[in-house]
């Protein structure tokens, strides 16, 4: 008999497909089909596929007796209660990696937008405006770009970055040893010597609002910040005001405090692009990601070690 999966984020027919060729798969990807499909199969569901910012609570997990595995598609996991899992032994893992390429393609496309200001440009050009009525847009090579997070996504920025002869620095919870990239021992360090600043550090309690209005004014008014981790690491209001009053230069959201709903005190704003949570999605980025969680699952059921636990 195949393991009851318990799916709870957005997935294509192919993908499911894929995954009931070797799981018995129940798929609510929906708070009402969530609900329905706990309280329906509380005692089969052996393990649960989730996403970061959908996750799965204590409570749930208390509902569930024959949960021994949860993982997450993404490397996020910041709504999955960990401490109630740990407390069932409930094996974890998450996509680390897995989608990191993509990301960080998609941090180094925002941040050329923002730095090259292709979003104003676009609107001109669309109502005939041509380049001698517009201001100059700033440019890229050599600017000092700062890395909020020097993880998987942070690592293939920094790569992506050398093309662009930018000198980069970062900022984590430790120094790493074998990096050649200088070391900040803060976000607000960081920050002053930077003139980029690109936020990829995981979301959640530890880095609520870890970019606030200190560490955008010490970016300061030539400054750039991107963000491709969670919303929640940015004070949106603080943001909107250094927006208003110059005092950054310019931001490229990917994500934002408001989702799935669009940061509306920030709509109005020229100086600012926004894309709907969409760095990690490619159809590459869903295959490899798939293929990890597939890995860690089959792992769990054969008694043998994650490859990416939690």
């Amino acid at each position: 008999m195949k393991p009851h999966l318990l799916i709870l984020n957005p997935l294509s027919e192919a993908s499911l497909a894929r995954i009931a060729e070797r799981f018995e798969v129940t798929h609510a990807p929906n708070p009402a089909a969530r609900e329905a499909a706990i309280s329906e199969h509380a005692d089969s569901v052996q393990a649960v596929l989730t996403i970061g910012t959908i996750g799965l609570t204590g409570e749930e997990i208390a509902r569930l007796p024959k949960l021994g595995f949860v993982g997450t598609l993404g490397v996020g996991y910041e709504k999955v209660d960990l401490e109630a899992a740990r407390a069932r032994g409930i094996a974890m893992s998450n996509g680390a990696g897995s989608n990191a390429d993509c990301v960080a393609d998609h941090a180094m496309a925002l941040l050329l937008a923002a730095i090259r200001d292709v979003r104003r440009l676009d609107v001109a050009c669309r109502a005939g405006i041509w380049r001698d009525a517009l201001p100059m847009t700033d440019g890229v090579c050599g600017k000092r770009l700062g890395i909020l997070g020097l993880g998987a996504i942070g690592e293939k920025l920094a790569r992506r970055a050398a093309a662009f002869d930018m000198p980069v620095g970062y900022h984590n919870r430790s120094a790493k040893a074998d990096s050649p990239h200088r070391y900040f021992a803060s976000a607000l360090e960081l920050a002053r010597w930077s003139d980029c600043l690109v936020v990829a550090i995981p979301g959640g309690a530890s880095t609520l609002h870890l970019v606030n209005a200190e560490v955008l004014d010490a970016l300061g008014p030539q400054g750039y910040l991107v963000n491709v981790a969670r919303g929640s690491v940015v004070d949106t209001a603080a943001l909107g005001r250094a927006l208003r009053e110059k005092r950054i230069r310019a931001a490229a959201l990917d994500v934002y405090e408001s989702e799935p709903l669009p940061p509306s005190e920030l709509l109005d704003l020229d100086n600012l692009t926004i894309t709907p949570h969409v760095g990690g999605n490619s159809p590459q980025a869903l295959e490899q990601s798939l293929t990890q969680f597939l890995g860690n699952i089959d792992r769990h059921f054969r008694g043998e070690p994650l490859l990416t636990p939690i």
